[in-house]
Protein backbone atom coordinates (compact mmCIF):
# COMPACT_ATOMS: atom_id res chain seq x y z
CA UNK A 1 0.00 0.00 0.00
CA UNK A 2 2.94 2.23 0.82
CA UNK A 3 5.52 1.52 -2.40
CA UNK A 4 4.91 3.45 -5.78
CA UNK A 5 4.59 0.08 -7.46
CA UNK A 6 1.37 0.07 -5.88
CA UNK A 7 -1.35 2.59 -7.47
CA UNK A 8 -3.92 0.66 -8.12
CA UNK A 9 -4.09 -0.53 -4.54
CA UNK A 10 -3.71 2.72 -3.16
CA UNK A 11 -6.47 4.32 -5.65
CA UNK A 12 -8.85 0.80 -4.08
CA UNK A 13 -7.84 2.03 -0.51
CA UNK A 14 -8.97 6.11 -1.60
CA UNK A 15 -12.24 4.51 -2.84
CA UNK A 16 -13.09 2.50 0.63
CA UNK A 17 -11.80 5.21 2.70
CA UNK A 18 -14.31 7.46 0.67
CA UNK A 19 -16.94 5.04 1.23
CA UNK A 20 -16.61 4.99 5.15
CA UNK A 21 -16.22 8.34 5.48
CA UNK A 22 -19.96 8.02 3.50
CA UNK A 23 -21.06 6.01 6.29
CA UNK A 24 -19.78 8.72 9.15
CA UNK A 25 -22.14 11.02 8.16
CA UNK A 26 -25.06 9.07 7.43
CA UNK A 27 -24.98 6.52 10.81
CA UNK A 28 -28.49 7.81 12.84
CA UNK A 29 -27.09 8.65 16.54
CA UNK A 30 -23.96 9.90 17.98
CA UNK A 31 -23.03 6.26 18.96
CA UNK A 32 -23.84 4.91 15.44
CA UNK A 33 -20.89 7.61 14.13
CA UNK A 34 -18.43 7.06 16.53
CA UNK A 35 -18.61 3.56 15.88
CA UNK A 36 -18.20 3.93 12.11
CA UNK A 37 -15.50 6.05 12.69
CA UNK A 38 -13.57 3.17 15.03
CA UNK A 39 -14.48 0.58 12.08
CA UNK A 40 -13.85 2.64 9.29
CA UNK A 41 -10.17 3.04 10.67
CA UNK A 42 -9.81 -0.98 10.97
CA UNK A 43 -11.06 -1.33 6.49
CA UNK A 44 -10.32 1.58 5.02
CA UNK A 45 -6.89 2.41 6.61
CA UNK A 46 -4.98 -0.74 7.15
CA UNK A 47 -4.65 -1.12 11.40
CA UNK A 48 -6.04 -4.10 13.16
CA UNK A 49 -7.44 -1.42 16.41
CA UNK A 50 -8.58 1.46 16.83
CA UNK A 51 -10.06 3.03 19.11
CA UNK A 52 -11.91 6.68 19.61
CA UNK A 53 -11.81 8.58 22.80
CA UNK A 54 -14.24 11.14 23.17
CA UNK A 55 -14.25 14.38 25.37
CA UNK A 56 -16.93 14.41 27.90
CA UNK A 57 -18.02 17.27 29.08
CA UNK A 58 -15.92 17.13 32.10
CA UNK A 59 -12.76 17.25 30.20
CA UNK A 60 -11.56 13.96 31.18
CA UNK A 61 -11.18 11.61 27.55
CA UNK A 62 -13.63 8.36 27.92
CA UNK A 63 -13.45 5.13 25.40
CA UNK A 64 -16.20 5.73 23.27
CA UNK A 65 -15.66 3.44 20.55
CA UNK A 66 -13.39 0.23 19.63
CA UNK A 67 -13.00 -2.05 16.62
CA UNK A 68 -10.80 -4.93 15.75
CA UNK A 69 -10.75 -7.30 18.78
CA UNK A 70 -13.83 -7.90 20.62
CA UNK A 71 -11.59 -9.35 23.63
CA UNK A 72 -10.01 -5.35 24.03
CA UNK A 73 -13.65 -3.86 23.41
CA UNK A 74 -14.97 -5.60 26.44
CA UNK A 75 -11.76 -4.65 28.52
CA UNK A 76 -11.75 -0.91 28.02
CA UNK A 77 -15.04 0.23 26.36
CA UNK A 78 -16.38 2.64 28.60
CA UNK A 79 -13.35 3.43 31.09
CA UNK A 80 -11.60 7.13 31.73
CA UNK A 81 -8.20 8.44 31.36
CA UNK A 82 -7.68 12.17 32.96
CA UNK A 83 -7.24 15.24 30.57
CA UNK A 84 -4.18 16.00 32.22
CA UNK A 85 -2.19 12.28 30.67
CA UNK A 86 -3.82 12.98 27.36
CA UNK A 87 -2.34 16.46 27.27
CA UNK A 88 1.44 15.01 28.40
CA UNK A 89 0.68 12.02 25.76
CA UNK A 90 -0.13 14.75 22.73
CA UNK A 91 2.66 16.97 23.80
CA UNK A 92 5.15 14.40 23.51
CA UNK A 93 6.86 12.19 20.93
CA UNK A 94 7.28 12.89 16.93
CA UNK A 95 4.45 15.41 15.27
CA UNK A 96 3.41 14.27 11.97
CA UNK A 97 1.13 17.45 10.47
CA UNK A 98 -1.65 16.87 13.14
CA UNK A 99 -0.43 12.88 14.55
CA UNK A 100 1.17 11.92 17.10
CA UNK A 101 3.64 9.55 17.21
CA UNK A 102 5.29 7.92 19.99
CA UNK A 103 7.61 5.16 19.27
CA UNK A 104 8.63 2.30 22.25
CA UNK A 105 11.90 3.95 23.35
CA UNK A 106 9.88 6.45 24.57
CA UNK A 107 6.23 5.24 25.13
CA UNK A 108 7.50 3.65 28.63
CA UNK A 109 7.03 6.97 30.49
CA UNK A 110 3.24 6.44 29.73
CA UNK A 111 2.76 2.90 31.26
CA UNK A 112 1.46 3.87 34.18
CA UNK A 113 -0.52 7.02 34.02
CA UNK A 114 -4.46 6.39 33.95
CA UNK A 115 -5.20 6.15 29.80
CA UNK A 116 -6.93 2.82 28.87
CA UNK A 117 -4.59 0.95 26.09
CA UNK A 118 -4.36 -2.16 24.53
CA UNK A 119 -1.31 -3.93 23.08
CA UNK A 120 -0.60 -6.54 20.71
CA UNK A 121 1.34 -9.24 20.53
CA UNK A 122 4.12 -9.44 18.01
CA UNK A 123 8.51 -10.01 17.52
CA UNK A 124 10.03 -6.96 17.89
CA UNK A 125 11.12 -4.69 14.86
CA UNK A 126 14.01 -6.29 12.39
CA UNK A 127 14.14 -2.94 10.39
CA UNK A 128 14.14 1.29 11.40
CA UNK A 129 10.67 0.92 9.96
CA UNK A 130 8.72 -1.78 11.42
CA UNK A 131 5.96 -0.98 13.79
CA UNK A 132 6.85 -1.95 17.19
CA UNK A 133 3.88 -3.63 19.64
CA UNK A 134 4.98 -1.09 22.12
CA UNK A 135 4.33 2.07 19.54
CA UNK A 136 1.99 4.69 20.05
CA UNK A 137 0.22 6.39 17.33
CA UNK A 138 -2.89 9.69 17.75
CA UNK A 139 -4.78 11.29 15.69
CA UNK A 140 -6.71 14.47 17.35
CA UNK A 141 -9.92 15.25 16.43
CA UNK A 142 -10.88 19.09 16.50
CA UNK A 143 -14.20 20.75 16.02
CA UNK A 144 -14.16 22.75 12.60
CA UNK A 145 -13.35 26.20 13.87
CA UNK A 146 -13.96 29.38 11.36
CA UNK A 147 -14.03 28.98 7.94
CA UNK A 148 -13.51 24.97 8.70
CA UNK A 149 -9.96 25.49 10.15
CA UNK A 150 -9.81 22.20 12.62
CA UNK A 151 -6.73 24.16 14.06
CA UNK A 152 -8.90 26.68 15.53
CA UNK A 153 -11.55 24.40 16.84
CA UNK A 154 -11.92 22.57 20.33
CA UNK A 155 -10.20 19.22 21.00
CA UNK A 156 -13.42 16.58 20.75
CA UNK A 157 -11.34 13.19 20.53
CA UNK A 158 -8.45 11.32 19.75
CA UNK A 159 -8.15 8.22 17.19
CA UNK A 160 -5.57 5.48 18.66
CA UNK A 161 -4.67 2.87 16.20
CA UNK A 162 -2.24 0.21 17.07
CA UNK A 163 -0.11 -2.44 14.55
CA UNK A 164 -0.49 -1.54 10.81
CA UNK A 165 -1.25 -4.82 8.78
CA UNK A 166 1.94 -4.33 6.89
CA UNK A 167 4.01 -4.15 9.92
CA UNK A 168 5.05 -1.25 8.99
CA UNK A 169 5.01 2.68 10.47
CA UNK A 170 3.03 4.44 7.96
CA UNK A 171 4.36 6.24 5.69
CA UNK A 172 3.34 9.78 3.84
CA UNK A 173 0.38 8.79 1.96
CA UNK A 174 -0.81 6.17 5.41
CA UNK A 175 0.29 10.09 7.35
CA UNK A 176 -2.20 11.91 4.96
CA UNK A 177 -4.91 9.47 4.92
CA UNK A 178 -5.21 9.27 8.52
CA UNK A 179 -4.60 12.35 9.13
CA UNK A 180 -7.74 13.52 6.35
CA UNK A 181 -9.92 10.23 7.92
CA UNK A 182 -9.66 12.22 11.37
CA UNK A 183 -10.72 15.30 10.05
CA UNK A 184 -13.85 14.22 8.48
CA UNK A 185 -14.68 11.73 11.35
CA UNK A 186 -14.23 14.87 13.76
CA UNK A 187 -16.87 16.64 11.27
CA UNK A 188 -18.96 13.92 11.48
CA UNK A 189 -19.10 13.69 15.29
CA UNK A 190 -19.83 17.18 15.47
CA UNK A 191 -22.74 16.94 13.08
CA UNK A 192 -23.83 13.60 15.59
CA UNK A 193 -23.47 15.55 18.11
CA UNK A 194 -25.55 18.99 16.79
CA UNK A 195 -28.23 16.20 15.77
CA UNK A 196 -28.57 14.51 18.84
CA UNK A 197 -28.45 17.59 20.68
CA UNK A 198 -31.61 18.88 18.21
CA UNK A 199 -33.85 15.66 19.11
CA UNK A 200 -33.15 16.23 22.20
CA UNK A 201 -33.88 20.26 22.28
CA UNK A 202 -37.01 19.18 20.10
CA UNK A 203 -38.38 16.58 22.47
CA UNK A 204 -37.65 18.63 25.91
CA UNK A 205 -39.81 21.46 23.81
CA UNK A 206 -42.47 19.22 22.81
CA UNK A 207 -42.57 18.00 27.05
CA UNK A 208 -42.04 21.75 27.92
CA UNK A 209 -45.05 22.62 25.64
CA UNK A 210 -47.46 19.82 26.46
CA UNK A 211 -46.29 20.38 30.24
CA UNK A 212 -47.46 24.43 29.20
CA UNK A 213 -50.63 22.98 28.27
CA UNK A 214 -51.45 21.14 30.81
CA UNK A 215 -49.86 23.66 32.97
CA UNK A 216 -52.28 26.28 31.67
CA UNK A 217 -55.30 24.35 31.68
CA UNK A 218 -54.42 23.09 35.83
CA UNK A 219 -54.65 27.03 36.02
CA UNK A 220 -57.29 27.32 34.37
CA UNK A 221 -59.29 24.92 36.64
CA UNK A 222 -57.62 26.38 39.35
CA UNK A 223 -58.37 29.60 38.72
CA UNK A 224 -61.93 29.30 37.86
CA UNK A 225 -63.31 26.61 40.67
CA UNK A 226 -60.98 28.09 43.35
CA UNK A 227 -63.50 28.40 46.55
CA UNK A 228 -62.04 31.74 47.35
CA UNK A 229 -61.73 35.02 45.27
CA UNK A 230 -59.23 35.07 42.43
CA UNK A 231 -58.92 38.17 39.80
CA UNK A 232 -56.26 38.76 37.11
CA UNK A 233 -54.98 42.71 36.35
CA UNK A 234 -53.24 44.18 34.03
CA UNK A 235 -49.83 46.00 35.38
CA UNK A 236 -47.97 48.81 34.01
CA UNK A 237 -49.18 50.96 31.46
CA UNK A 238 -52.43 53.55 31.43
CA UNK A 239 -54.54 50.73 32.10
CA UNK A 240 -52.58 49.76 35.48
CA UNK A 241 -54.32 48.12 38.11
CA UNK A 242 -57.56 47.19 35.56
CA UNK A 243 -59.05 43.98 36.44
CA UNK A 244 -59.09 42.02 33.06
CA UNK A 245 -60.85 38.56 34.59
CA UNK A 246 -62.39 37.45 37.99
CA UNK A 247 -63.44 33.63 38.96
CA UNK A 248 -66.87 32.82 40.03
CA UNK A 249 -65.93 33.03 43.60
CA UNK A 250 -64.95 36.64 43.63
CA UNK A 251 -67.88 37.94 41.82
CA UNK A 252 -70.15 36.06 44.36
CA UNK A 253 -68.59 37.31 47.09
CA UNK A 254 -69.13 41.02 45.98
CA UNK A 255 -72.61 40.19 44.15
CA UNK A 256 -71.23 41.41 40.86
CA UNK A 257 -71.31 39.38 37.68
CA UNK A 258 -67.59 39.07 35.64
CA UNK A 259 -69.09 41.41 33.08
CA UNK A 260 -69.58 43.98 35.87
CA UNK A 261 -65.96 43.54 37.76
CA UNK A 262 -64.27 44.46 34.36
CA UNK A 263 -65.05 47.94 34.57
CA UNK A 264 -63.19 48.43 37.75
CA UNK A 265 -59.85 47.90 39.22
CA UNK A 266 -59.45 47.39 43.17
CA UNK A 267 -58.73 51.05 43.95
CA UNK A 268 -62.47 51.32 42.96
CA UNK A 269 -63.86 48.81 45.02
CA UNK A 270 -62.02 49.35 48.19
CA UNK A 271 -63.22 51.51 51.31
CA UNK A 272 -62.00 55.05 51.16
CA UNK A 273 -60.65 54.56 54.49
CA UNK A 274 -58.52 51.67 53.35
CA UNK A 275 -57.20 53.55 49.80
CA UNK A 276 -53.63 53.87 51.75
CA UNK A 277 -53.08 50.20 52.68
CA UNK A 278 -54.26 49.56 48.77
CA UNK A 279 -51.75 51.21 47.39
CA UNK A 280 -48.76 50.75 49.91
CA UNK A 281 -49.50 47.12 48.84
CA UNK A 282 -46.07 45.88 47.08
CA UNK A 283 -47.38 44.30 43.96
CA UNK A 284 -44.87 41.38 44.31
CA UNK A 285 -45.72 39.18 46.84
CA UNK A 286 -47.85 42.05 48.72
CA UNK A 287 -49.88 41.30 51.27
CA UNK A 288 -53.08 43.21 52.78
CA UNK A 289 -56.20 43.62 54.57
CA UNK A 290 -58.83 45.46 53.85
CA UNK A 291 -62.45 46.10 52.79
CA UNK A 292 -64.49 46.35 49.44
CA UNK A 293 -67.27 46.88 48.14
CA UNK A 294 -70.62 44.67 47.07
CA UNK A 295 -72.73 45.59 44.79
CA UNK A 296 -75.61 46.31 47.75
CA UNK A 297 -73.56 49.44 48.92
CA UNK A 298 -71.56 46.69 52.05
CA UNK A 299 -68.43 46.13 52.72
CA UNK A 300 -66.35 42.91 52.86
CA UNK A 301 -62.90 42.55 55.12
CA UNK A 302 -60.92 40.89 52.46
CA UNK A 303 -57.50 39.72 53.03
CA UNK A 304 -55.36 40.72 49.12
CA UNK A 305 -52.90 38.45 48.46
CA UNK A 306 -50.65 39.07 45.37
CA UNK A 307 -48.30 37.84 42.93
CA UNK A 308 -47.06 38.76 39.11
CA UNK A 309 -47.56 36.42 36.09
CA UNK A 310 -45.56 36.66 32.69
CA UNK A 311 -47.95 35.57 29.91
CA UNK A 312 -44.54 34.64 28.09
CA UNK A 313 -40.50 34.57 28.55
CA UNK A 314 -40.58 38.09 27.16
CA UNK A 315 -44.26 38.94 27.36
CA UNK A 316 -46.66 41.06 29.22
CA UNK A 317 -46.39 40.63 32.70
CA UNK A 318 -50.34 40.56 35.17
CA UNK A 319 -51.08 41.19 38.39
CA UNK A 320 -52.64 38.08 40.01
CA UNK A 321 -54.32 38.60 42.73
CA UNK A 322 -56.45 36.35 45.63
CA UNK A 323 -58.88 37.53 47.49
CA UNK A 324 -60.20 35.82 50.91
CA UNK A 325 -63.72 36.34 52.49
CA UNK A 326 -62.05 37.45 56.28
CA UNK A 327 -65.30 38.93 57.18
CA UNK A 328 -65.81 36.61 60.28
CA UNK A 329 -62.69 36.35 61.28
CA UNK A 330 -62.30 39.97 61.21
CA UNK A 331 -65.56 40.53 63.13
CA UNK A 332 -64.16 37.58 65.84
CA UNK A 333 -61.20 40.11 66.47
CA UNK A 334 -62.80 43.51 66.64
CA UNK A 335 -64.80 41.22 69.16
CA UNK A 336 -62.07 40.14 70.78
CA UNK A 337 -60.52 43.46 70.99
CA UNK A 338 -63.58 45.11 72.17
CA UNK A 339 -63.54 42.91 75.15
CA UNK A 340 -59.86 43.40 76.07
CA UNK A 341 -60.72 47.19 76.37
CA UNK A 342 -64.02 47.36 77.41
CA UNK A 343 -65.66 46.42 80.42
CA UNK A 344 -67.89 43.43 80.56
CA UNK A 345 -70.65 44.75 82.66
CA UNK A 346 -71.25 48.37 81.08
CA UNK A 347 -70.05 48.33 77.99
CA UNK A 348 -67.25 51.13 78.76
CA UNK A 349 -63.50 51.69 78.28
CA UNK A 350 -62.00 49.34 80.92
CA UNK A 351 -59.23 50.88 83.02
CA UNK A 352 -56.01 49.52 80.32
CA UNK A 353 -57.91 51.47 77.86
CA UNK A 354 -58.13 54.63 79.90
CA UNK A 355 -54.99 54.50 80.83
CA UNK A 356 -54.02 53.95 76.82
CA UNK A 357 -55.77 57.00 75.73
CA UNK A 358 -54.66 59.23 78.43
CA UNK A 359 -50.81 58.37 77.56
CA UNK A 360 -51.71 59.42 73.75
CA UNK A 361 -52.01 62.42 74.49
CA UNK A 362 -49.04 63.25 76.72
CA UNK A 363 -45.53 63.04 75.48
CA UNK A 364 -43.06 62.04 78.61
CA UNK A 365 -40.77 64.81 77.41
CA UNK A 366 -38.15 65.95 79.78
CA UNK A 367 -35.37 67.45 78.15
CA UNK A 368 -34.75 71.30 77.50
CA UNK A 369 -36.72 72.35 74.54
CA UNK A 370 -35.19 73.99 71.40
CA UNK A 371 -35.00 77.58 71.80
CA UNK A 372 -37.49 78.52 69.62
CA UNK A 373 -39.97 77.02 72.05
CA UNK A 374 -38.45 77.90 75.46
CA UNK A 375 -41.27 80.50 75.82
CA UNK A 376 -43.75 78.10 74.81
CA UNK A 377 -42.59 74.99 76.88
CA UNK A 378 -42.77 77.52 80.04
CA UNK A 379 -45.75 78.87 79.76
CA UNK A 380 -47.24 75.10 79.09
CA UNK A 381 -45.24 74.14 82.29
CA UNK A 382 -45.09 76.93 84.29
CA UNK A 383 -44.90 76.18 88.17
CA UNK A 384 -48.36 77.96 88.86
CA UNK A 385 -50.04 75.30 86.78
CA UNK A 386 -47.89 72.58 88.64
CA UNK A 387 -49.33 73.97 92.20
CA UNK A 388 -52.33 74.03 90.97
CA UNK A 389 -52.95 70.12 89.85
CA UNK A 390 -50.87 69.59 93.43
CA UNK A 391 -47.41 68.03 91.34
CA UNK A 392 -43.95 69.57 90.72
CA UNK A 393 -41.68 68.24 88.27
CA UNK A 394 -38.07 68.13 87.18
CA UNK A 395 -37.20 68.63 83.77
CA UNK A 396 -33.91 67.28 83.55
CA UNK A 397 -31.46 66.82 81.13
CA UNK A 398 -32.39 63.74 78.35
CA UNK A 399 -30.30 61.75 75.95
CA UNK A 400 -33.47 61.86 73.32
CA UNK A 401 -33.81 64.73 70.34
CA UNK A 402 -36.58 67.15 71.36
CA UNK A 403 -37.43 66.46 68.01
CA UNK A 404 -39.27 63.70 68.62
CA UNK A 405 -42.10 66.03 69.70
CA UNK A 406 -41.71 68.79 67.71
CA UNK A 407 -44.87 67.58 65.71
CA UNK A 408 -46.86 66.61 69.26
CA UNK A 409 -50.13 69.44 70.29
CA UNK A 410 -49.22 69.87 74.14
CA UNK A 411 -51.81 69.14 76.55
CA UNK A 412 -52.15 72.49 78.85
CA UNK A 413 -54.04 73.06 81.89
CA UNK A 414 -55.58 76.08 83.32
CA UNK A 415 -53.71 78.35 85.67
CA UNK A 416 -54.56 78.62 89.04
CA UNK A 417 -57.57 77.90 90.56
CA UNK A 418 -60.02 80.68 88.36
CA UNK A 419 -60.98 80.62 85.27
CA UNK A 420 -58.17 82.32 83.53
CA UNK A 421 -59.52 81.13 79.69
CA UNK A 422 -56.88 78.22 79.00
CA UNK A 423 -58.96 75.00 77.58
CA UNK A 424 -57.66 72.06 78.59
CA UNK A 425 -57.84 68.04 78.75
CA UNK A 426 -59.78 67.80 82.09
CA UNK A 427 -60.29 64.04 84.12
CA UNK A 428 -63.35 63.98 86.03
CA UNK A 429 -63.01 61.18 88.60
CA UNK A 430 -66.73 60.11 89.80
CA UNK A 431 -67.24 57.77 92.65
CA UNK A 432 -70.27 56.68 93.65
CA UNK A 433 -71.88 57.39 97.33
CA UNK A 434 -74.28 54.50 98.98
CA UNK A 435 -73.21 51.84 96.14
CA UNK A 436 -72.07 49.79 98.85
CA UNK A 437 -75.74 49.50 101.18
CA UNK A 438 -77.35 48.30 97.66
CA UNK A 439 -75.11 45.94 97.01
CA UNK A 440 -75.30 44.34 100.59
CA UNK A 441 -79.06 45.28 101.07
CA UNK A 442 -80.74 44.30 97.78
CA UNK A 443 -77.98 42.13 96.20
CA UNK A 444 -75.02 41.88 93.00
CA UNK A 445 -78.07 41.80 90.77
CA UNK A 446 -79.20 45.76 91.75
CA UNK A 447 -76.00 46.78 92.25
CA UNK A 448 -74.78 45.59 88.04
CA UNK A 449 -78.15 46.89 87.25
CA UNK A 450 -76.84 50.39 89.16
CA UNK A 451 -73.95 50.82 87.77
CA UNK A 452 -75.00 50.12 83.78
CA UNK A 453 -77.48 52.57 84.05
CA UNK A 454 -74.92 55.27 85.47
CA UNK A 455 -72.88 54.35 82.80
CA UNK A 456 -75.64 54.76 80.29
CA UNK A 457 -76.26 58.33 82.04
CA UNK A 458 -72.53 59.22 82.48
CA UNK A 459 -72.25 58.87 78.48
CA UNK A 460 -75.56 60.50 77.51
CA UNK A 461 -74.40 63.61 79.57
CA UNK A 462 -71.02 64.16 77.93
CA UNK A 463 -70.07 65.32 74.17
CA UNK A 464 -69.16 63.01 71.22
CA UNK A 465 -65.59 62.36 71.66
CA UNK A 466 -65.28 62.41 75.61
CA UNK A 467 -64.35 59.46 77.03
CA UNK A 468 -66.39 57.82 79.27
CA UNK A 469 -64.28 54.70 81.54
CA UNK A 470 -65.27 52.52 84.28
CA UNK A 471 -61.67 52.26 86.24
CA UNK A 472 -63.34 49.47 88.20
CA UNK A 473 -65.48 48.71 90.97
CA UNK A 474 -67.84 52.10 91.70
CA UNK A 475 -65.59 54.15 89.99
CA UNK A 476 -65.50 56.14 87.04
CA UNK A 477 -63.11 58.56 84.98
CA UNK A 478 -64.47 60.70 82.21
CA UNK A 479 -61.67 62.25 79.97
CA UNK A 480 -63.19 65.39 78.16
CA UNK A 481 -60.81 68.09 76.18
CA UNK A 482 -61.02 71.55 75.55
CA UNK A 483 -62.28 72.36 78.38
CA UNK A 484 -62.06 75.53 80.87
CA UNK A 485 -62.20 75.30 84.72
CA UNK A 486 -65.37 76.74 84.90
CA UNK A 487 -66.60 73.92 82.27
CA UNK A 488 -65.20 71.04 83.77
CA UNK A 489 -67.20 72.54 87.47
CA UNK A 490 -70.34 72.91 85.10
CA UNK A 491 -69.82 69.13 83.73
CA UNK A 492 -69.38 67.85 87.19
CA UNK A 493 -72.30 69.36 88.86
CA UNK A 494 -74.65 68.16 85.66
CA UNK A 495 -73.70 64.32 85.53
CA UNK A 496 -74.05 64.76 89.68
CA UNK A 497 -77.54 65.59 88.95
CA UNK A 498 -78.48 62.91 86.41
CA UNK A 499 -76.66 60.08 88.51
CA UNK A 500 -78.55 60.86 91.99
CA UNK A 501 -81.64 60.33 90.25
CA UNK A 502 -84.12 57.26 91.18
CA UNK A 503 -82.92 54.03 89.49
CA UNK A 504 -84.87 50.90 89.22
CA UNK A 505 -83.10 47.70 90.22
CA UNK A 506 -84.76 44.28 90.77
CA UNK A 507 -88.17 46.11 90.80
CA UNK A 508 -87.27 49.24 93.00
CA UNK A 509 -86.19 52.64 93.24
CA UNK A 510 -82.89 52.78 94.19
CA UNK A 511 -80.61 56.19 94.48
CA UNK A 512 -76.74 56.86 94.99
CA UNK A 513 -74.65 60.16 95.34
CA UNK A 514 -71.64 60.39 93.33
CA UNK A 515 -68.36 62.50 94.39
CA UNK A 516 -66.34 64.18 91.68
CA UNK A 517 -62.92 65.36 91.46
CA UNK A 518 -61.50 67.07 88.78
CA UNK A 519 -57.67 66.84 87.83
CA UNK A 520 -55.78 68.29 84.89
CA UNK A 521 -53.44 66.47 82.49
CA UNK A 522 -50.70 67.68 80.41
CA UNK A 523 -47.37 66.68 79.23
CA UNK A 524 -44.88 65.26 81.61
CA UNK A 525 -47.23 63.61 83.69
CA UNK A 526 -48.06 59.90 83.25
CA UNK A 527 -51.38 58.93 83.04
CA UNK A 528 -51.59 57.35 86.78
CA UNK A 529 -50.60 60.59 88.09
CA UNK A 530 -53.36 62.58 86.37
CA UNK A 531 -55.90 59.79 87.89
CA UNK A 532 -54.00 59.86 90.98
CA UNK A 533 -54.65 63.98 91.29
CA UNK A 534 -58.47 63.08 89.77
CA UNK A 535 -58.33 60.61 93.18
CA UNK A 536 -57.23 62.93 95.30
CA UNK A 537 -59.30 65.75 94.64
CA UNK A 538 -62.38 63.33 94.42
CA UNK A 539 -61.75 62.28 98.34
CA UNK A 540 -61.46 66.47 99.02
CA UNK A 541 -64.70 66.55 97.54
CA UNK A 542 -66.47 63.70 99.00
CA UNK A 543 -65.01 64.73 102.78
CA UNK A 544 -65.74 68.58 102.07
CA UNK A 545 -69.74 67.55 102.43
CA UNK A 546 -71.20 65.70 105.23
CA UNK A 547 -71.69 62.14 105.19
CA UNK A 548 -75.59 62.17 105.26
CA UNK A 549 -75.82 64.63 102.01
CA UNK A 550 -73.82 63.10 99.80
CA UNK A 551 -76.45 60.67 98.36
CA UNK A 552 -79.05 63.41 97.60
CA UNK A 553 -76.74 66.05 97.37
Amino acid sequence: METESEPYVRLASLRQLHQVMADMNTARSLADTLQTVAEGVVAALGYELACVNLVRPDGDLVVAAFAGNPAAEALITGRVGSRESWDRRLGMGEHWGDLVFIPHTEGWVLDDDDVPQWYTDGPAPRFEDEWHPADRLFAPMYAPGPQGNAACGELIGVLSVDRPRNGRRPGAWGREALQMYAFQAAIAISNARLRANMQRALVRLEREQQALRASEESFRQAFEYAPSGMAIAEMGGDQHGRILRTNDALCRLLGRPASAMRRYSFSDLVHPEDIGTLLRTSAEGGRAELRLGRRDGTYVWVSLRNSVVADAADGPRFLLTHVEDIEERKRRELQLAHRASHDSLTGLPNSAELRSRLSARLCQRAATPHPGVVESHDAAYGHPAFDAIGHAFDFGPSTEPFDAYDHHVHTVAPDGDHDDGTKGLAVLFCDLDGFKSINDRFGHNAGDAVLIEVARRLSNGVRDGDTVARLGGDEFVILADGLGRADAQDLAVRLRNEIIQPIRAEGRAVRVGASFGIGWAHCGMTADEVLKSADERMYVEKRSRPKQHRRAG
